[in-house]
C-alpha cells in the first residue's frame, strides 16, 4: 500500500509544472503598499507606557476565537430551508457556510454580494491592525471574484478596560489603517457601528451589487484542476513567536532553533502579508477562468479547503501536497510542545490569509507569473482536484516551501 501511495504522490507531482511549484520571482517587484516594520512599533511614540500592548485587550485570538465548524453547522441547521438553496430562479446563490453571501435582489439580473468580519487585535501596531482587519473583511469578497466593492460599514468595539488616554491614542489609528486599506481597494467606509465591551475589536460589513459576470460562484471545480494559494502560511505562528520574545522561559527554548532577529523578520513578513489585499488575485481569477475559491483564515488551510470541497457541484476531492510557509515558521511550529499549531496538518489559524483557488491546470502557471508581474508577490500551485466525495486532505508528508527561499540583506522578501 505504501508503494502505491508513493507512486500516486509522484504522479501528482509530475502533473504540476516545476516552474510553478517553486515560483522564483521572474520580474522586478512592485510594492502594492509600503508596510513599516511592525516589530519596531514603539508605544512611547503615542505617549503610552512602554509596556502597552494592543493585544492584551483580547482574551481570545486566532482559532480560539472561532466556534468549531461542526458547532456552527449545527447552529445554522435551522436556516437551511428551501429558500436557502443555491439557486433562485436561475440566479446563483451561495450556501450558508461559504465566505460571502450571493443573493439575488429584486432588480432583474443583479445580486447583492455581502460579507462581515470582525478581528481581535493580533499585532502591536494599531495602524497595521486596522489595515489587517479591512483586508480580512475584503478577502471574503475577493474569494467570490468581486473586485469592486460599493462600500464598507465599519464595526468597532472599544474596550472598557482601556484608559481614556489609551483609547484616544490607538482607536483613531486603527480607523485610519482600516480606511487606508479601503481606499486602496477602491472603496470607502460609509458609516458603521461602535460599542463598548471588555474586548477591542474592529471589522466591517462589505457590500457590492453585481451583475452575473462580476462574481464567481465557488462550486465548479472539475477533475484535473489545480489548487493555487496566493499568500504564504504561518502568520499565526509568526505572531505568536514574536509575542513569546517577552516570555523568558519560552524565548530561551525558541532561541535554540531561531534567533530573535529571525523572529522579528518573520513577524514583519506576517504583518506585510496580512495587510496585503487579495484584490489582484481576484482580478486574475476572472482572467484565468477560476472555478471557485475560498479565503484562508481562522479555520486553517484544511478547514477552509474542506468547506470549499463540500460545496462543489461535481464529485471531487482536493489533495494538497505543497505548503508555502513563511521562512523558519515550520520549524518553530514543530518545536512547540504538543505541536499546538498543527501547521503541517493545515490546521493552524491564518490571519487575513491568501485565496485558495481552483484553476484549470493549463492556466495556473500563467496565473502565478501574473501575480509576480503585477504585484511582486508569489503564488503557488499546492495541489490538485481529483475524483472523490467532496472532501479535502493534505498528504502525509507535504513539501514545505520556505518563503522566501533565499534571504536578501535589507529586504523583507
Amino acid at each position: 500500500m505504501a508503494g502505491v501511495m508513493l507512486a500516486r504522490e509522484q504522479e501528482v507531482r509530475q502533473m504540476i509544472p516545476d516552474e510553478a511549484m517553486d515560483q522564483e520571482p521572474q520580474t522586478e517587484r512592485i510594492e502594492v503598499n509600503t508596510v513599516k516594520p511592525s516589530s519596531q512599533f514603539d508605544p512611547v511614540s503615542l505617549k503610552l507606557a512602554p509596556n502597552f500592548r494592543l493585544t492584551k485587550y483580547a482574551d481570545l485570538r486566532g482559532r480560539a476565537s472561532k466556534m468549531p465548524t461542526a458547532v456552527v453547522n449545527k447552529m445554522l441547521s435551522g436556516l437551511h430551508t428551501e429558500d436557502s438553496k443555491p439557486t433562485d430562479g436561475g440566479v446563483p446563490k451561495t450556501g450558508l457556510g461559504m465566505d460571502a453571501m450571493i443573493c439575488p435582489v429584486r432588480r432583474g439580473g443583479l445580486s447583492c454580494i455581502q460579507t462581515t468580519s470582525t478581528s481581535y487585535p493580533i499585532v502591536c501596531d494599531p495602524l497595521m491592525q486596522g489595515r489587517i482587519a479591512a483586508s480580512a473583511c475584503l478577502s471574503s469578497m475577493y474569494a467570490v471574484g468581486v473586485t469592486s466593492i460599493d462600500h464598507i460599514m465599519l464595526l468597532l468595539t472599544t474596550s472598557s478596560k482601556m484608559t481614556d488616554e489609551e483609547r484616544d491614542a490607538v482607536v483613531p489609528l486603527m480607523i485610519k489603517g482600516f480606511k487606508e486599506a479601503a481606499t486602496e481597494a477602491g472603496t470607502k467606509v460609509s458609516g458603521g457601528q461602535t460599542a463598548l465591551n471588555p474586548w477591542l475589536t474592529i471589522g466591517g460589513v462589505a457590500t457590492s451589487v453585481c451583475t452575473s459576470g462580476e462574481y464567481i460562484v465557488p462550486d465548479s471545480a472539475v477533475v484535473g484542476d489545480v489548487l493555487v494559494l496566493s499568500k504564504p502560511l504561518g502568520t499565526q505562528v509568526a505572531v505568536n513567536a514574536f509575542h513569546w520574545l517577552e516570555n523568558p522561559e519560552i524565548s530561551a527554548k525558541m532561541k535554540l532553533i531561531i534567533s530573535e532577529e529571525e523572529v522579528r523578520k518573520a513577524y514583519d513578513r506576517a504583518v506585510s502579508t496580512m495587510a496585503r489585499l487579495n484584490r489582484t488575485a481576484a482580478i486574475l481569477m476572472h482572467k484565468y477562468n477560476a472555478h471557485g475559491a475560498t479565503e484562508v483564515g481562522s479555520f486553517g488551510l484544511l478547514g477552509h479547503a474542506s468547506v470549499l470541497a463540500k460545496n462543489q457541484t461535481n464529485e471531487v476531492n482536493f489533495v494538497i501536497h505543497n505548503l508555502p510557509v513563511i521562512a523558519k515558521m515550520a520549524a518553530v511550529a514543530n518545536a512547540r510542545s504538543g505541536n499546538v499549531f498543527s501547521l503541517l496538518k493545515g490546521e493552524a489559524c491564518e490571519n487575513s490569509g491568501g485565496l485558495l483557488i481552483c484553476l484549470p491546470r493549463e492556466q495556473a502557471a500563467a496565473f502565478c507569473k501574473d501575480m509576480e508581474r503585477l504585484e511582486g508577490s508569489q503564488a503557488w500551485i499546492i495541489g490538485i482536484v481529483e475524483k472523490g466525495n467532496r472532501t479535502a486532505r493534505i498528504i502525509e508528508k507535504p513539501r514545505v516551501i520556505e518563503v522566501p527561499s533565499k534571504e536578501k540583506e535589507g529586504e523583507l522578501w
